[in-house]
């Protein structure tokens, strides 16, 4: 009973911001959810953080929860969903058909690092993303190739970015997503994709667009200006905002 009046406060809560101008009404709404069942990223906090001011100063409204109820009552409300480092089964299977009803009505997504390494047991799920979390090599330097220079997320990029972060290999790679950025595998230790080694795409996704990016592990990442106009981009042009 406790839990439940618990939900209720927490779903009525945010109902009252939506709908009392504590949001602006006309500016576009993005709900991100950072919900972990397995590993958590200590840079989740600083992730909510930074993409709140990125909302701010570019005219879209953010609101951040863990509450697999509160994104399910959202979605109606919400122009993109944003999966900051999730991980593990975060929806049961009442809120995973909800959640393709969002999807195929034209809801936007964006993935960010832990997200490909959500929901391995769904298969939509793994097609929507574009790929599932394989594993990764230590925390270290690499180079990434842009193959993209028209995209918001890249096209302020040179041809080659080198960053700090956690690469992931991946498995079940959709051949349909539209790369980005891509890794050299030569540049670092413990790659195994060769050549081929996405680390960034987008895709329009059953009447959606969705955009990923693996990169995001370190706590420095949201405050690396770089990383964060690169996420931007991401969030605008799902948002149709470019």
């Amino acid at each position: 009973m406790v839990k439940t009046k618990n939900s209720f406060l927490i779903l009525f809560l945010f109902g009252f911001l939506f709908s009392n101008n504590i949001y602006a009404q006309n500016s576009p709404k993005v709900i991100m959810f950072s919900k972990t069942v397995k590993y958590r990223h200590q840079s989740i906090e600083a992730g909510i953080k930074s993409i709140k001011k990125l909302g701010k100063k570019n005219h879209f409204e953010v609101i951040a929860t863990e509450n697999s109820d509160v994104l399910i009552f959202h979605l109606k409300n919400c122009d993109v969903v944003i999966f900051l480092s999730t991980s593990g089964d975060i929806l049961n299977d009442s809120q995973q058909e909800k959640f393709i009803s969002y999807i195929e009505n034209g809801g936007g997504f964006v993935g960010i690092h832990g997200a490909s390494a959500t929901e391995a047991d769904w298969p939509w799920y793994g097609k929507m993303i574009g790929a599932s979390f394989l594993d990764h090599p230590i925390l270290q330097l690499a180079t990434i190739e842009v193959t993209d220079h028209k995209h918001p997320a890249t096209n302020f990029l040179e041809n080659r970015w080198v960053r700090f972060d956690e690469w992931y290999n991946f498995k079940n790679l959709n051949p349909d997503m539209k790369v980005l950025l891509n890794l050299d595998e030569e540049s670092y230790l413990g790659g195994k994709h060769g050549k081929n080694h996405p680390i960034a795409w987008f895709r329009e996704f059953d009447n959606s667009k969705m955009f990923y990016t693996a990169m995001g592990h370190t706590e420095e990442s949201f405050s690396d200006k770089t990383f964060l106009k690169h996420l931007l981009g991401g969030i605008l042009y799902v948002l149709d905002e470019n």
